[in-house]
């Protein structure tokens, strides 16, 4: 009864709090127009129709008031209204705009559309510059719907989804509110004081929408949304867009408003098709109407996402800047379809106000305290854009049945079930204590039977626990692994304990130990899965093992905001090992595997190192030039920026080996960057150096190695960290090194303007590398590839040509890349 009574005086609150000015605005035929500008004239204060066409407009004191509503493709209405008493109600209905060209100069030799654009481009920078600072208030709301989402996801049952599936498996997933204080200074400094926060079904949750990630500026050559998209009035707009002028019309100031269609010369270029307006002589942007297709964006997932942008003008400040924004999308994925809507308004501008870099830092986006905390009345009151029913039901359902979801009865009930042993668990299971928060279980991959030359076939067997704190943010973690090899009919474990203390700095402390077999290279070059193939179908055993017994403690942290701190210490007795089967599915007579020496691969009898025991230390710092964050309450996200390189420094030292010609120290570095090249594309560097000391006669693991490639076959996503015409161990060193990696995605730039492969959406890379040793010539390759090969949203695939030099021609070969798995 109580739960009843909570829900039937939430619906109360949620209907009787009135704003101040509140109403309807349709359409002749009594439709209702969604998204409707509703602005007090000469101001930046105003809101903006729902989805059913109903606003409410704050205004505090009575007084007599201009209110405009202005709709693209509707005549704009100015209605003056004397207010005395609250609440006011104002309903409009809106006639039809005509468009006209009879006010058009219509030119036979010229598209009367490039002569408008070419005057906006003209004027892009100078309206661009025009607001160098400004202050506002910001208001971003968020829905993400699924429709008949599927019982299970890779094996996982789903659920409900915290109630927001109905019997159809379909309805909203995802709703959040944000009402925050915004400052930007040119050309990109931004930061957000998010003062409330609403979740749908959870009101201890923080939003996600910001205001950073919906800053889109089409005055910039290019708009960062998802890939790097041209924008229509972009310096070389013309090589990418055709224009078309559709009409004229006025708004209610008598500027002449040019309504053009942006139409885009090759379909998969990262560009934008749909409407752009532009205010004659002024040249600036009225309002925009634009869609881009996942595949130019270079979001597979999204089908098509629609951007619509209302700029709103005021004459005190002889300025326009945007006033409302909306995203839409929909996306289907591995047979999980749905859409979603972003909705923005930004009010009470202040404009170039008294702004300088050191009124901004690293961090982006704060809250107020009890941000989290305010009640309906208080959301009525200043939510600009008011909830549609769907979304009032939504809230009023989740959160009047979040109590009793996160009750201890609910949760017991649930895990009751889960926890049932059914026959598809017998290769894992999972035990979940949900009011505890704590699971255990075990799991047995199939991917876990591998094969190699030193084990045979391999299985394995995983045990886990997981106690999490604080909703996530500290947790306990216990792991161990089991792997038996049954050519050499070895048993092996291993296992680690790990506690993460919070969510800030996210330090984390790892104690972990036990016997292993492990590559002689710690950046694991060749997988398992691919050496099993190697091996069993082409009798190449490219992997080299040895044993590894060891106890470690690893911690890290970050110190300071752009700087992180790793270090480790361990205790390790290492044993060579040697090939236990010739076994292969497809033997060959004039081939045979090779030893497990990585140094004398037809040497079987003499193992590559002395069997011993060794401490290693390792530190290491990693500064993240120019990052930002996010500062949630009790977590912190770091942003990292394309704008600066990432710098890597460490240190490690051998000590304390039986065999003293095994202690050794090395220093090394690591720069590395990739950052967008306009509209040309991407660019990749990875530089890395090091050096040893009193390290002539080491122990091979401890070596520098460099990541080869001899299957021809690469799951990297690029290749800034690997030789991919190199054998794994063919030019390590215990000397000085440099090793450089480049990289350029040229993004569709070039293929996309030849006829015909431009329709494949295929994309060009080239690459150097570059590998500097004091006992070996200098190794180089070159590669030439296509990247985003496949059909339709798979797109997965990557061909590429290698070339490689040492001392001359070595050798080429062509190298096939799978970047989904």
């Amino acid at each position: 009864m109580n739960r009843l009574l909570l829900t039937f005086f939430s619906i109360l609150i949620c209907f009787s709090v009135s704003a101040q000015v509140t109403g309807t605005v349709t359409d002749n035929n009594n439709e209702p127009l969604p998204f409707v500008n509703v602005i007090i004239k000469n101001t930046y204060r105003g809101t903006t129709t729902n989805n059913d066409g109903y606003y409410e407009l704050n205004i505090s004191k009575p007084g007599t008031y201009t209110v405009v509503f202005s709709y693209l493709g509707y005549k704009t209405e100015s209605m003056k209204v004397e207010i005395e008493e609250f609440p006011y109600n104002l309903d409009v209905v809106l006639e039809e705009g005509s468009l006209s060209l009879g006010e058009v100069v219509v030119n036979a030799e010229e598209n009367p559309a490039n002569a408008i654009m070419r005057n906006a481009i003209a004027k892009r920078k100078g309206n661009l510059e025009k607001i160098k600072s400004y202050k506002a208030d910001f208001y971003s709301r968020g829905l993400i719907r699924i429709k008949d989402a599927p019982e299970k996801i890779l094996g996982q049952e789903i659920g409900d989804l915290g109630g927001g599936l109905d019997s159809t498996r379909s309805g909203i997933i995802y709703l959040s509110e944000t009402i925050s204080k915004i400052q930007f200074l040119r050309p990109d400094k931004l930061k957000e004081k998010i003062t409330a926060s609403k979740v749908s079904g959870d009101d201890s949750g923080f939003s996600f929408n910001n205001a950073i990630d919906v800053d889109y500026n089409f005055y910039n050559n290019t708009v960062e949304f998802g890939n790097e998209i041209i924008s229509p009035i972009a310096n070389n707009a013309f090589g990418y867009y055709n224009y078309k002028l559709e009409g004229v019309f006025y708004d209610e100031r008598g500027n002449l408003i040019n309504k053009i269609n942006v139409i885009p010369k090759r379909k998969n270029d990262p560009i934008f098709s749909g409407t752009i307006y532009i205010v004659e002589d002024q040249w600036t942007i009225y309002a925009l109407e634009l869609d881009i297709t996942g595949v130019q964006a270079r979001i597979p997932a999204v089908d098509i996402i629609s951007l619509k942008q209302s700029f709103s003008y005021s004459e005190n400040e002889d300025a326009w800047v945007v006033f409302s924004q909306s995203i839409d999308f929909k996306y289907k994925f591995f047979g999980i379809k749905g859409d979603g809507r972003f909705t923005a308004v930004y009010s009470n501008y202040e404009l170039n106000p008294s702004l300088t870099k050191d009124d901004f830092g690293p961090e982006l986006v704060s809250f107020e305290n009890e941000a989290n905390k305010k009640d309906s009345t208080y959301w009525k009151q200043v939510r600009p854009v008011p909830l549609t029913t769907e979304e009032r039901t939504d809230y009023v359902i989740k959160d009047s049945i979040q109590d009793v979801r996160e009750s201890r009865p609910y949760l017991d009930s649930l895990d009751r079930e889960n926890n049932k042993f059914r026959i598809n668990n017998i290769l894992g299971y999972t035990y979940q204590n949900s009011f505890k928060d704590y699971s255990l279980g075990f799991n047995m991959p199939l991917g876990g039977v591998q094969f190699n030359t030193v084990q045979g076939f391999t299985a394995n067997a995983n045990l886990f626990y997981t106690k999490n704190f604080d909703e996530f943010r500290r947790y306990f973690r216990a792991n161990a692994s089991l792997q038996y090899g049954f050519s050499d009919d070895r048993l092996r474990a291993t296992g680690s304990l790990t506690f993460k203390f919070n969510d800030i700095s996210r330090s984390f402390l790892t104690l972990s130990g036990g016997i292993q077999v492990a590559q002689f290279n710690p950046s694991n070059p060749i997988t398992a899965f691919g050496n099993t193939l190697a091996t069993l179908f082409f009798e190449e055993n490219y992997m080299k093992l040895y044993e590894r017994r060891f106890i470690q403690l690893n911690y890290s942290e970050e110190f300071f905001n752009g700087f992180r701190f790793y270090s480790s210490l361990s205790y390790e007795n290492r044993s060579a090992l040697f090939n236990t089967t010739d076994q292969t599915f497809y033997p060959q007579d004039d081939k045979v595997y090779l030893s497990n020496n990585p140094i004398d691969p037809n040497n079987f009898s003499t193992a590559p190192f002395d069997n011993h025991n060794i401490v290693k230390l390792n530190l290491t710092g990693q500064f993240n030039f120019g990052q930002k964050y996010l500062n949630y309450p009790d977590s912190k996200f770091n942003i990292s920026t394309d704008k600066y390189p990432i710098l890597v420094l460490s240190y490690e030292k051998g000590l304390g080996a039986t065999n003293n010609d095994y202690n050794f120290d090395q220093i090394k570095a690591r720069l590395y960057q990739s950052f967008n090249v306009g509209d040309k594309g991407r660019f990749s560097y990875n530089l890395r150096t090091g050096k040893f000391f009193n390290a002539e006669n080491i122990a091979f693991m401890d070596f520098q190695h460099f990541n080869g490639n001899q299957i021809n076959v690469s799951r990297r996503g690029n290749y800034t960290d690997v030789f991919n015409n190199l054998g794994y161990y063919d030019l390590s060193t215990n000397d000085s090194y440099f090793e450089m990696h480049a990289e350029h995605d040229f993004n569709g730039y070039i293929l996309g303007k030849i006829p015909l492969l431009n329709k494949l959406n295929f994309n060009l890379i080239i690459g150097a590398h570059n590998l500097a040793t004091p006992d070996n010539t200098p190794y180089q390759e070159y590669t030439i590839g296509i990247d985003n090969i496949g059909w339709g949203k798979f797109r997965f695939l990557r061909f590429d040509y290698v070339r490689s030099y040492q001392g001359g021609f070595q050798s080429d070969a062509l190298l096939f890349g799978l970047k989904f798995f």
